[in-house]
């Protein structure tokens, strides 16, 4: 319990000093995210926060894991390297989204091979238990580079992205916690103190952003956080052990992970790559609606937690029922927000109003404030 909370107060203290100096030397090397059509903020903003996550997490990890009992950890820290240089290039240079997915794989290669983390059992789902050998490989690929790719894409507000990662990772820090499973419970409270610390600089109004160096690492982390969940709480010799607990590390993850696949969908009905950049995620839908940041991030993480809770005690009905009850209440919440998303009023521009009376003619534009402005003066 000792090494939890030294890992806590390590990953927390390092990352609170750590985020104003990396403010002051970005905003010195002019290391900014520029606001572009399709961004959401107004003004630069430096995004290397990720570079105080990791400086935090990586210290926690190397003072407080005890490496001769928790042999796996040390390939957890080299693919936390492997991402941590992949992100930090992508915020500096921007690297192309197939070398992006080359770095994710080999960092998948180092948790899976060397880490020993892998899924073996789909524990009922589908009616499906044990898994051939390759297969267990292709879907503990494909689930660990989804989940990284997750918490990269919906890092599109403030706060979101930290919010749902600090969740994620105390939840399943405290079971790995209770099960004296002490090396990923300390992976996992590493994270959180990373996290929280940054926080406190990234909710609106956001003085830094984490960038890919802290979403892809926040990630990677929770992929291993998952699939190890998923593995331990089926376990016989587990002090706490859960019945479906594929369902619970999905609905875990449930906002970040549907979100991904549905504009993945998305992308790909439209012959666009699944990486490329749109504006269709949950938190551009509910900024629509006129939702500040701050009341998107918290209503989200506490719809996530409810439903967390409602699975938990629904965990007896089995994982194919969990999965499909959430899969089928968030597209439904999906469907409601596109149908009734506000539409835009129109009106009569008084520059044509001249020519409506000689010609008979209209020209109907949105109101826009642009177009209040131009007509005002």
């Amino acid at each position: 319990m000792f090494d939890v909370l030294l890992s806590i107060a390590i990953s927390f203290t390092v990352t609170f000093l750590a985020i104003p100096v990396i403010i002051t030397v970005a905003e010195r090397k002019k290391l900014f995210d520029i606001p572009d059509e399709r961004k959401i903020h107004e003004m630069p903003i430096p995004s290397l926060g990720g570079l105080g996550i990791f400086a935090g997490f990586i210290l926690a990890c190397l003072v407080a894991i005890q490496f001769q009992k928790s042999n796996e950890m040390q390939y957890f820290l080299a693919a936390a390297f492997v991402i941590f240089f992949l992100g930090l290039k992508d915020d500096i240079l921007v690297i192309s989204p197939i070398k992006k997915f080359i770095g994710q794989v080999l960092a998948a290669f180092l948790i899976i091979y060397k880490g020993g983390v892998q899924l073996t059992s789909m524990h009922g789902f589908m009616g499906i238990h044990e898994l051939p050998e390759s297969f267990s490989l292709l879907l503990t690929y494909f689930t660990v580079i989804v989940i990284i790719n997750s918490f990269n894409l919906i890092d599109g507000i403030d706060g979101l992205a930290g919010s749902l990662g600090l969740m994620t990772s105390i939840i399943f820090g405290f079971y790995f916690l209770q099960n004296n499973m002490i090396g990923y419970a300390i992976l996992a409270f590493s994270l959180a103190g990373s996290v929280a610390a940054f926080l406190i600089f990234n909710f609106q109004p956001a003085k830094v952003f984490m960038g890919d160096t802290g979403s892809l690492l926040i990630g990677l982390i929770t992929s291993i956080l998952a699939v190890k969940f998923i593995d331990a709480a089926n376990a016989t010799d587990v002090a706490y052990p859960l019945i479906a607990s594929p369902a619970l590390a999905f609905t875990i993850l449930m906002i970040p992970l549907l979100d991904t696949l549905r504009v993945f969908g998305i992308r790909i009905i439209n012959r666009r790559s699944p990486f490329s950049p749109d504006r269709n995620h949950i938190h551009h839908l509910l900024l629509d609606r006129g939702l500040s940041h701050r009341t998107i991030t918290l209503s989200l993480v506490a719809v996530n937690l409810l439903f967390v809770v409602v699975a938990y005690s629904m965990r007896n009905f089995g994982c194919t029922w969990i999965i499909l009850g959430v899969i089928g209440f968030f597209f439904t919440g999906i469907a409601a927000l596109y149908y009734t998303r506000p539409q835009p009023r129109l009106f009569v521009a008084r520059s044509v109003e001249k020519d409506i009376k000689e010609k008979g003619t209209t020209k109907i534009v949105p109101l826009t404030k642009d177009t209040i402005l131009e007509h005002k003066n």
